[in-house]
């Protein structure tokens, strides 16, 4: 597995990580036993950047985690978390209080003494722009319960802003061949900075595994079906903000792109490590096929020009009037 590493960040991760929401909640039923298999799966291949968040089926997908890294022993992954999503998400509640606890509720959760990683969990705009909040992480870093943080945004203007600050090591931000506009500025101005750039959605909620038709459906408790027109939360999260129709007709346009051998899945993965301010990429994985799947993308060949090319142009035909001055 290839190993990226950035200025703010500090240390060498796998390129392709493994994005934990799955294995917590609001993807279907995922048993303890299966979400317990993906991860390993994944570890064994030499994944070694985990990524989650302390709402993620209440504290679920952390407690996976830290049984089985618990269990394996030896050197521990890169664990990445997230706060500051649990109870009012208001510029308000971003305080010490809540992200104190929130912290020491994931050490528990994770079974670790310190986090590697904490990002904002997608925010407020408005916090963006109050500098106390900032503030409180440092301290947090200062009393050696926390090794460094960021913020997982929801707008590129947002990680635009973030990046200002010097104590943010990365920025999770959605970039997948449905989410285009991070590469423009975004990408330029962390890399200068140093700033890790974490993919999230890389996948666009599992249109882009190729897999789905106009017919899917999904359980009750996906997200996918809940939050398709953003009744929970934003709508962006879902599907990457693309309508579900729209999405499956440029997977179809799409399918002339992948390379021989390479499913859909593994094509967008590879398509995003395309891009050199990219650290590491974080699909999700409901099983230990799904994540070896996942991982072998990284061992893909570049693509060329013409399929970079051909990407770009059905973004722009197809999908960039839905998405791309929202986010």
């Amino acid at each position: 597995m290839k190993q990226r590493q950035t200025e703010r960040l500090g240390v060498a991760v796998s390129e392709i990580g493994f994005g934990a929401w799955a294995i917590g909640g609001n993807w279907g039923e995922v048993s303890d036993a299966a979400a317990e298999a993906a991860l390993t799966a994944a570890l064994d291949e030499g994944v070694d950047f985990i990524d989650t968040a302390n709402v993620y089926g209440a504290g679920r997908s952390e407690k996976i985690i830290g049984k089985v890294l618990a269990e394996r022993g030896g050197e521990r992954p890169f664990v990445a978390t997230k706060a500051g999503r649990e109870g009012p998400n208001t510029p308000e509640s971003y305080d010490r209080a809540r992200l104190t606890a929130d912290v020491e509720q994931s050490l528990a959760n994770l079974r670790t003494e310190a986090i590697d990683l904490l990002h904002l969990h997608c925010p407020p705009t408005a916090v963006y722009y109050m500098p106390e909040v900032f503030g409180v992480l440092d301290d947090i870093v200062a009393s050696g319960k926390l090794k460094r943080y960021g913020v997982s945004v929801e707008k590129v203007e947002e990680g635009l802003k973030a990046i200002e600050y010097p104590g943010v090591a990365s920025v999770q931000i959605i970039y997948n061949v449905f989410r285009q506009r991070p590469a423009r500025l975004f990408f330029r101005e962390a890399e200068a900075r140093g700033v890790a750039v974490i993919v999230r959605v890389p996948l666009a909620s599992g249109l882009l595994s190729g897999k789905m038709s106009a017919d899917t459906t999904f359980a009750a408790d996906d997200h996918r079906t809940f939050n398709r027109h953003g009744e929970a939360f934003d709508v962006g999260e879902t599907f990457a903000g693309v309508p579900f129709e729209t999405g499956i007709a440029a997977v179809d346009a799409l399918r002339p792109l992948v390379p021989q051998g390479a499913s859909m899945a593994q094509f967008a993965l590879r398509w995003i490590l395309m891009e050199d301010a990219v650290t590491v990429v974080i699909p999700g994985a409901r099983d230990a096929n799904q994540a070896r799947a996942n991982a072998a993308a990284a061992a893909l060949p570049p693509l060329d020009d013409a399929v970079m090319q051909g990407a770009r142009q059905i973004y722009d035909d197809m999908i960039a009037p839905h998405v791309d001055q929202r986010w």
